[in-house]
Parts: C-alpha cells; sequence; structure tokens
C-alpha cells in the first residue's frame, strides 16, 4: 500500500545545533536563529524581506509530556540587500510571540526547520541527544554537523515512502498522513459494519485481507504488513463513524454540549493508542504459533507483573531447576520514549531482556544506555536504516528474535 512521499508535504528542511546567544533571553534579545545560511536551499533568496507563517514546537522523549506549540511567524530577508558590492547575507528571525517555546531549549539543543507544501515553516526544537531529535533528522535527511546548519530541497521530489515510521514521526508534528482505502474496507464494512469490531476480530481480518509476504519465509515483512494495513482499515473505519457522530452534533438543553464534546474527542485519541498495542501483540502472538514457538503471554513473574511474552512458558519460568538460558522474556511497544525502563523491572530471572518496536530513529544515547542495562532492542527489518550505522550492528530483527526461542528445549527435550 503507498501513502504518498514526503515531498507530497514539504519543499525543503534544515537543522542547526542552537547557540546560547540564540536561546537565550538573557544572552540576547535579537530573536535570531544564526548561522542558517545553507537554509537558501528551501527558504530561497528573495530581494525583500519574506514574512512566513510559523508554527513552533517543543517536543522532548518525556511519554506523558505534551508538545508546547505556539503559531507565530518567521522573517527571513537579506541584511546587505541596500549595501552595494556586498555578497548578500541572510537572516532567520522569529518573533517574540515564539519564545514561549524558544526558551524552553538550550545551548546544544537542535532545531529543525521544515518548509511545508502550502508554504508555511514549522520550527521543531528538542533536547540534545533526544530520540525525537533524531528521527526528525532521519525524516528530513539531515546529516547535522556541530557548528553548523544543513539543509536540504525536495523541488524534484523526494522518494522517502511515508511508511509507518515515517508517519509515526508526522504525526508528532501535527501532519496527519491520509492513508489510501484498502481494497478490503467494502469487505470490512460488509463484515462488520460500520462499528468498531473487537480487536482480535480486526486484526485478524487485516492478516486474512493484507497483501503480505509468507510470516514463515519473511516474518519481518509480514508483521510491518499486517500493521500498516490494519492501520488503515481502523483509520477508514474511524473516519466514517466519527463523522457520522460529529453530523449528529453536540448539544444539550442548555446549549452546546462542550463537555460531550470533549469527552468524545478524548474517547477517540485514546482508542488509537491501545488499539495500535493491542494489534502489535495480536500479529506478534499469530507469529510465533505460525512458528509453533511455545509461550505464556502476559505471564506472572516475581512481582506479578504481566510480561508480554515469556518463552518457553510461565510453567519452566517458575521451575528454579529450568536453565536460565533457556528462558526469554519479550516486551512489545509500538513506541518506546522514555518508556523501555519499564521492562527492567520484569523477569528477575532473565538477565538479557528483549524489546520488540516499531520506534524509528532512536537515539544513540538511549540505544547505548539500553545496552548497558542489558535490553536487546528488536525490530522489523526494514526499520534498521532509520538507525545510525553505528547502532544497526547490535539491532535484532524479527527472524533473529524467532531462531533464537525457536532453538529453546523444554525439559523433556521437546523441540518449541
Amino acid at each position: 500500500m503507498k501513502f504518498g512521499v514526503l515531498s507530497d508535504f514539504f519543499e525543503g528542511a534544515g537543522a542547526k545545533v542552537l547557540s546560547e546567544v540564540e536561546v537565550n533571553r538573557n544572552s540576547s534579545n535579537q530573536h535570531e536563529f544564526q548561522g542558517v545560511s545553507s537554509f537558501r536551499r528551501f527558504l530561497g533568496t528573495p530581494e525583500e524581506k519574506k514574512e512566513y507563517t510559523t508554527t513552533f514546537y517543543w517536543l522532548t522523549d518525556e511519554p506523558n509530556l505534551e508538545p508546547v506549540k505556539v503559531k507565530s511567524f518567521c522573517t527571513w530577508s537579506d541584511v546587505r540587500r541596500s549595501k552595494a558590492g556586498r555578497s548578500p547575507e541572510y537572516h532567520l528571525y522569529y518573533a517574540a510571540a515564539s519564545e514561549t517555546v524558544v526558551n524552553k531549549a538550550r545551548a546544544g539543543d537542535q532545531l529543525v526547520l521544515a518548509r511545508k507544501s502550502d508554504g508555511e515553516l514549522i520550527a521543531i526544537l528538542s533536547p540534545a541527544g533526544s530520540t525525537i531529535g533524531q528521527q526528525l533528522l532521519w525524516l528530513f535527511g539531515l546529516d547535522i554537523i556541530s557548528g553548523r546548519s544543513v539543509s536540504t530541497s525536495f523541488k524534484h521530489g523526494n522518494p522517502v515512502e511515508l511508511g509507518l515510521a515515517a508517519r509515526s514521526v508526522l504525526s508528532d508534528i501535527g501532519v496527519e498522513v491520509l492513508e489510501p482505502e484498502p481494497d478490503a474496507f467494502d469487505r470490512l464494512i460488509g463484515r462488520f459494519g460500520r462499528v468498531f469490531p473487537g480487536t482480535r476480530e480486526l486484526s485478524a481480518f487485516a492478516r486474512e485481507t493484507a497483501a503480505a509476504p509468507d510470516p514463515l519465509d519473511d516474518p519481518d515483512s509480514a508483521l510491518l504488513t499486517w500493521m500498516e494495513h490494519e492501520e488503515a482499515l481502523f483509520r477508514h473505519l474511524e473516519r466514517e463513524i466519527v463523522s457520522e457522530r460529529l453530523q449528529q452534533g453536540f448539544l444539550a438543553n442548555s446549549g452546546a454540549d462542550v463537555d460531550g464534546f470533549l469527552s468524545f474527542s478524548l474517547s477517540v485519541q485514546n482508542r488509537r493508542k491501545s488499539r495500535a498495542g493491542l494489534a502489535f501483540g495480536h500479529h506478534v502472538e499469530k507469529l510465533l504459533e505460525l512458528n509453533n514457538i511455545h509461550y505464556t503471554r502476559e505471564a506472572t513473574t516475581e512481582k506479578r507483573a504481566a510480561a508480554d511474552f515469556l518463552f518457553p512458558g510461565e510453567d519452566e519460568y517458575a521451575d528454579t531447576k529450568y536453565p536460565v538460558d533457556r528462558l526469554a522474556f519479550l516486551a512489545i511497544k509500538t513506541s518506546c520514549k522514555d518508556r523501555w525502563r519499564q521492562v527492567l523491572a520484569e523477569a528477575d530471572r532473565i538477565s538479557v531482556k528483549h524489546l520488540l518496536t516499531l520506534e524509528p530513529a532512536i537515539s544513540t544515547a538511549q540505544t547505548s544506555e539500553m545496552r548497558s542495562q542489558k535490553l536487546q532492542l528488536v525490530l522489523p527489518d526494514s526499520l534498521h536504516d532509520t538507525y545510525l550505522p553505528e547502532q544497526r550492528d547490535w539491532l535484532l530483527n524479527v527472524r533473529n528474535f524467532l531462531d533464537l526461542v525457536r532453538g529453546f528445549r523444554g525439559q523433556q527435550g521437546r523441540l518449541l
């Protein structure tokens, strides 16, 4: 299924490391992003001052912290335009109203500036070494160099396809990609009607109707295709259901039913988040079943916590005589943020824990900490390219993990 390419939404982007004078109001009140001459590649070289409507974001890796967002403007101009014989020098100034975002940054933090297809700008500031910062660099194809700005133009198009990984990053900056309607959507309506089916039923339907590779020959691609297809089915069904509810309106005896509208909006957001995690678990479970791998899902360990998947099972884990090197624990999270540390507190008998995720481009700081904490990251093979070269040798793909647990033997010598 094709979801379009990045150049459908953006004309270009640039990035730089922020300095003290740019973000600290006590150091300067110039409201300027400095050293951005390379941004001419996508902002152009206008003769007169150009003003851009700009949405500023402060994004972090904190899972429970909402982005800070403000709509303001920037100006882009050649400050030497009236000086004869001088080469052009373009400066980028931000409005004072943007300070609520800009002043959250510190020296060494990162700015990514992107020009949308409608001409507006998005300015995303993020902490140094953050995952969201690395994801944005990957998304826009920017290789930032300390002390310098970098940029790219999509004037001749950009071939980056907006798969699940790219769309998850875009959603963080308010860009929603409309999935094409799946061929199986009419069949979905015919089977379930215009109501949300149970998560297991929807996941099973997605696997039944997806044009996925053989899950035994290519488990990595199969898992990602199942997730992509279910996401498209769900979003189109959601649009029909939500549209119908909005047409009914939100009115109460006293007028507009604001509380009813807010409650409905919150339920939509919560359903999206919980459904994605449940769908991921259902598809992983199906892969294990197809590969004849024995496991216990939501197994209980020492702390009574529900471990996502325990191999070969809960009984073997509880048996203190069972070899520790024949035990494995797999946690699953569609996105990690800082929540990966929760995994460390589970399954004490297992020293090296595994985490399967769909999160692209996790920062080197985070993966280094994972390694030091003996947490092994597992991702579908196609997502490995979103990581830096120095990270990739350490990553496992889905096939690697299946091979690991497939070799385990139970107490009776049964191949699992």
